[in-house]
C-alpha cells in the first residue's frame, strides 16, 4: 500500500484538537465504561486513514466536517459533516476519546489505549473491492495492522494486562461489505463480464468465507466482544438512484437483494456458526438495512425534509455522483437530511442510528443492543 504523509498531509493540530477533546485515559475505577474502541470498516466509519494514502477516496477537504466540533469544523476524513455512527456509539458507551485513525502521526503510546480506528474509505471484505480508488485499506490489511497494535499493546500494559484490557474492556466494531457490491460486483461495465461468470450466490458465498477467517483472526488476537453491521439498502443511496435515472420513491432492486442475501448469511455466520464454535466470544448482529430503510421510509416522521436528495451535492450532469467537496452545492439545513453526500448518512441520521444500536430492542440488534454488550 502506497503511502506518502509529506504530500497527503493533514494538519496535525487538527488531531490535537480532537485528541484534547478528551483527556483521560481509561482507568480502573471506570470499570463500567468503555476503555476502547477498534473500528474496521470503509467509509461510513473512516476517521482519517485515507488521507494518508494516495487514493481517489477521500474526505479531507470542506464542507466535510463543517459539524466536527472536535476539530472546530476542519475536515478530519470523515465522509460526514460530524460524528460517524463509531464516533457516537463510543462516546455513548463512555469511551475516553475517538478511536485514533491507525495511519495518523499520532497514533501511538498512551493514545492507542483509546483504541484504533482501521476503517479505510473504499475498503471492503475482499481485496480486490474499491481497486478503482486507486488506494484503500481492505479488511485484511486491517486486521494486519491490528495485530501491530496488539503488539503495542503488551508493551504498554504487559501481557496479561493487556489480555484483560482488550478481552473485557474493548469493544470490536465491523463496518463493511457496501463497497464489496458497490466498488466491485455492481461496478458499471467494469465487473459486467465478471458477474457473467460468477452468480450473486458465489460472490456472497466469498464475501462470507473472507469475513469468516477476518473474524477468527480478531478472535486470536483477543477481542471478544463484537458488534458486526450488515450492509445497508444500498439501492436507495442517492448514487444508485442518479446512475439508474430514478425518482425519489424509487430503488435499485438488484443491489437491496445482493444486499438482503449477503445480510441473511451474515447473521447465520454470527448468530449461529461462530457463536457455536468461539463460546466465549459475543457476537452483535446490528441490523443496518432495516434501520436505513425505516429512516427513508419514514423520514419525514424523524423530522427529515428529503431521503433522497444529498445535502451535499455535485450540480448539473454529474449530480448525485461525485462525492462531497468544495465545489459542492450545501443545503441550508444539515440537519433535514438523510444523506450527507451521494453515498454517507448526515450526522442526523448516524445519532437516530447509533440510538438504536445502542439502546434499541431485538427488530434492529441482536440478541442484544450494545449497552448490553458493553456491561457483559
Amino acid at each position: 500500500m502506497t503511502m506518502n504523509k509529506a504530500n497527503f498531509f493533514v494538519p496535525f493540530f487538527v488531531f490535537l484538537l480532537i485528541g484534547s477533546r478528551f483527556s483521560r485515559v481509561a482507568s480502573a475505577g471506570d470499570q463500567n465504561a468503555l476503555a476502547a474502541s477498534f473500528v474496521f470498516g470503509d467509509s461510513l466509519v473512516d476517521a482519517g486513514n485515507n488521507n494518508y494514502l494516495q487514493t481517489l477516496s477521500r474526505a479531507n477537504s470542506p464542507p466535510n466536517g463543517i459539524d466536527f466540533k472536535p476539530s472546530r469544523g476542519n475536515p478530519t476524513g470523515r465522509f460526514t459533516n460530524g460524528r460517524t455512527i463509531a464516533d457516537i456509539v463510543g462516546e455513548k458507551l463512555g469511551q475516553p476519546s475517538y478511536a485514533v485513525p491507525y495511519l495518523a502521526p499520532n497514533a501511538s503510546g498512551e493514545a492507542l489505549l483509546n483504541g484504533v480506528n482501521y476503517a479505510s474509505g473504499g475498503g471492503g471484505i475482499l481485496n480486490a473491492t474499491g481497486s478503482v480508488f486507486v488506494n484503500r485499506l481492505g479488511m485484511d490489511i486491517q486486521v494486519d495492522y491490528f495485530t501491530n497494535t496488539r503488539k503495542q499493546f503488551d508493551k504498554l500494559l504487559g501481557k496479561d494486562k493487556a489480555r484483560d484490557y482488550i478481552r473485557k474492556r474493548s469493544l470490536f466494531s465491523i463496518v463493511i461489505g457496501s463497497n464489496d457490491f458497490l466498488n466491485n460486483y455492481l461496478v458499471p461495465f467494469v465487473a459486467a463480464q465478471a458477474r457473467l461468470t460468477q452468480t450473486p450466490e458465489i460472490f456472497v458465498d466469498d464475501m462470507i468465507s473472507h469475513l469468516r477467517n477476518q473474524l477468527k483472526r480478531l478472535y486470536e488476537l483477543d477481542a471478544r466482544k463484537f458488534v458486526v453491521g450488515n450492509v445497508a439498502p444500498i439501492g436507495c443511496i442517492p448514487y444508485q438512484k442518479s446512475i439508474n435515472q430514478l425518482n425519489d420513491k424509487q430503488c435499485v432492486d438488484l443491489a437491496n437483494k445482493l444486499a438482503l442475501q449477503y445480510n441473511a448469511r451474515l447473521k447465520d455466520l454470527l448468530m449461529v456458526e461462530l457463536k457455536d464454535s468461539l463460546k466465549d466470544a459475543h457476537f452483535v448482529y446490528a441490523n443496518v438495512y432495516d434501520l436505513f430503510m425505516d429512516l427513508i421510509v419514514n423520514f419525514k416522521d424523524y423530522g427529515f425534509r428529503t431521503a433522497s436528495e444529498a445535502c451535499c451535492e455535485t450540480r448539473g450532469r454529474l449530480a448525485g455522483i461525485l462525492p462531497c467537496g468544495p465545489t459542492s452545492s450545501l443545503c441550508t439545513d444539515r440537519s433535514k437530511h438523510v444523506f450527507w453526500d451521494a453515498y454517507h448518512p448526515s450526522e442526523a441520521a448516524n445519532l437516530l442510528i447509533a440510538d438504536k444500536l445502542l439502546y434499541g430492542d431485538s427488530k434492529f440488534v441482536t440478541p442484544f443492543n450494545l449497552l448490553h454488550l458493553r456491561d457483559l
